[in-house]
């Protein structure tokens, strides 16, 4: 963990190496679905019907990743679980994780409907950053992180019921 100039209180600029692992393993589905080519595949050609919550989806998306990596809590350690409250949110995080994968097994073994789709695949990823946030004691990324779970949930579940 770098840090490089204070932001405010415990919260420093800097960088958060691990974070692109965290990242990268919530990316995992992404990666093996061309070996399951899903067809259909709602999640991946969802008719877009709300280009400004797109548009705020991606922004969000984005600062969550971007947060995660580039902002730091002097009071953690470098990959600590910490104790109390912060393994708390570790362990939600692992758990959050594990539902997005078992989602994207559900959805790869063919059951893609909204309820699958908006639970397991749209809510998990923002309620890890959420949850990693909380863990990390990066506040800044677990308010995004937030936002984006309103965000991303809505843009979906509006463009899945537009049809």
């Amino acid at each position: 963990m770098k840090t490089f100039f204070r932001l405010f209180g415990d919260h420093w600029f800097g960088l958060w190496f691990p974070a692109l692992i965290l990242f990268a393993v919530q990316e995992i589905p992404y990666m093996l679905m061309p070996l399951f080519k899903p067809d259909p595949n709602p999640i991946m050609n969802l008719p877009e019907h709300y280009k400004p919550l797109a548009v705020a989806e991606g922004i969000l998306g984005s600062a969550c990743i971007a947060l995660m990596f580039l902002v730091v809590n002097k009071n953690t350690s470098v990959f600590g679980i910490g104790d109390g409250a912060q393994k708390v949110f570790f362990i939600l995080a692992c758990a959050v994780l594990t539902a997005n994968f078992i989602g994207w097994g559900i959805y790869f073994a063919g059951t893609r409907t909204p309820a699958v789709m908006l639970i397991f695949i749209v809510a998990m990823p923002p309620l890890y950053y959420l949850f990693i946030g909380l863990w990390r004691q990066n506040y800044i990324l677990a308010g995004t992180a937030a936002v984006f779970l309103c965000v991303h949930f809505t843009h979906v579940y509006l463009n899945l019921h537009a049809e």
